[in-house]
């Protein structure tokens, strides 16, 4: 079941939220959406959604428009919470579970389960409004996911998750896609999508300004990081053939160099100089190729 996204624009009055967006997200596969507050995801995931009516274009799943019909097939967390502070924990989440076609059985086969996972089972009985937002957030999430959705729309996940959070919430999207989950999330964290993403999109005032394969975007840039760390001044590397940045770190420097060949020249007339604690030749990040396609750092 392929996300297809064909020339879509939202207009809002004179302001152009989204323009002329055309992408194709893989089934089974976790896609990451990048993009600063107003770089147009929120709007992107609402229109996927039919909460918001495209302007032009056409976004369809599995050929057809997404739809009521849909409704039980699709999970939604958006980045605003929207729980009920006063219900408990099992009255909320069957009340929702019941709304995607689930009896209340299985709501509460599924929320154990879950609870469980996130190592919290005694919160069962608790109210919403008792919970620290982490918590509130963990139970957000199962609200998404209770109904085992065949396509997942998460608007920024992991914001306000303390680390220990984020990676057991990172697990759970994991597991889900390997069982077969298409996953769509945004994020402004641009490491949380090199690690989850195979496909991804970043945008810049509604437009995609780097998007595909994160393997293909990485290997297409050509240029690689080199960090070196030594005991002695590597200043005299600027100057050397094929360095594109020089930048002094505490313990050496950081290049950006045109391509792997040129590591081994740079190699080559480090020996003899004194000694090396560090030589790695490692991938460009996705910062260093937004700012290379945007002509601006990300933040």
């Amino acid at each position: 079941m392929t996300l297809k996204i064909n020339n879509v624009t939202k207009q809002f009055g004179k302001f152009t939220a989204v323009d002329n967006l055309s992408l194709e997200i893989p089934e089974g596969q976790i896609f990451g959406f990048l993009g600063a507050n107003g770089a147009g995801k929120t709007t992107t995931f609402r229109m996927i959604l039919g909460l918001l009516d495209v302007t032009k274009g056409s976004i369809t799943w599995n050929g057809d428009t997404i739809g009521y019909k849909d409704s039980d097939a699709i999970g939604y967390l958006p980045e605003e919470r929207g729980l009920y502070p006063k219900l408990k924990v099992k009255d909320q989440i069957i009340y929702l579970g019941k709304l995607r076609g689930m009896d209340k059985k299985q709501v509460l086969t599924e929320l154990q389960g879950w609870l469980e996972k996130f190592k919290v089972p005694d919160y069962l009985d608790k109210k919403v409004e008792e919970l620290s937002k982490g918590n509130q957030q963990k139970i957000q999430f199962i609200s998404a996911v209770i109904h085992r959705p065949k396509l997942l729309i998460l608007d920024e996940p992991f914001s306000g998750l303390d680390p220990v959070n984020v990676e057991m919430l990172k697990k759970a999207v994991v597991d889900l896609k390997n069982q077969g989950t298409s996953i769509v999330f945004s994020s402004h964290r641009m490491e949380h999508v090199e690690e989850l993403c195979e496909y991804l999109c970043i945008m810049q005032k509604g437009s995609p300004v780097v998007h595909g394969s994160l393997k293909e975007i990485k290997r297409s840039f050509g240029k690689k990081n080199l960090f070196i760390h030594t005991d002695f001044n590597t200043e005299f590397l600027k100057r050397q053939s094929g360095v594109v940045q020089y930048k002094e770190t505490f313990e050496g420097c950081q290049l950006q160099i045109e391509s792997e060949a040129i590591s081994q020249a740079i190699f080559q007339e480090l020996q003899g100089k004194g000694f090396v604690r560090k030589f790695a030749l490692e991938e460009p990040s996705l910062n260093d190729i937004f700012i290379e396609k945007a002509g601006a750092s990300y933040e």
